[in-house]
């Protein structure tokens, strides 16, 4: 259900080379989630790093919301990168897998590998 990748690269560097990954692909950047500094900034003792960035392409989303709007809850998609023990990882919950779950709608099926393959080809491009 997971792809995780590990990566080379420094942590920032993999936050700015998957942003540019996503724009590449067709898909924008709605928001990044710094999670280890809001645990921080609330006084939670966290070591590692971790951003959550928030894409979206907004053809495939108002494909999935136009077949159920109930699955607005499995928007936008959601890539991290994140840092554990001195390794830098990029990953993601894969979204052909989350919303079959949701939906046995066969068409959401088809959106959500498209995405899926693109979500992965950004990963994989940042990597």
């Amino acid at each position: 259900m997971y792809y995780i990748v590990e990566t080379p690269k420094p942590f920032a560097q993999a936050v700015e080379d998957l942003e540019a990954a996503v724009v590449r692909n067709g898909f924008g950047v709605l928001h990044v989630h710094d999670l280890g500094e809001t645990l921080r900034k609330k006084g939670v003792e966290f070591e590692e790093e971790c951003k959550i960035i928030e894409v979206c392409n907004p053809v495939q989303a108002s494909r999935v919301l136009s077949s159920d709007m109930r699955l607005n809850m499995a928007l936008p998609c959601r890539i991290s990168v994140f840092t554990e023990q001195g390794t830098t990882s990029i990953g993601l919950i894969k979204p052909a897998e989350m919303l079959s779950a949701l939906s046995d709608d066969p068409a959401m099926t088809e959106v959500a590998q498209e995405v899926e393959d693109k979500t992965i080809r950004m990963v994989d491009e940042s990597r």
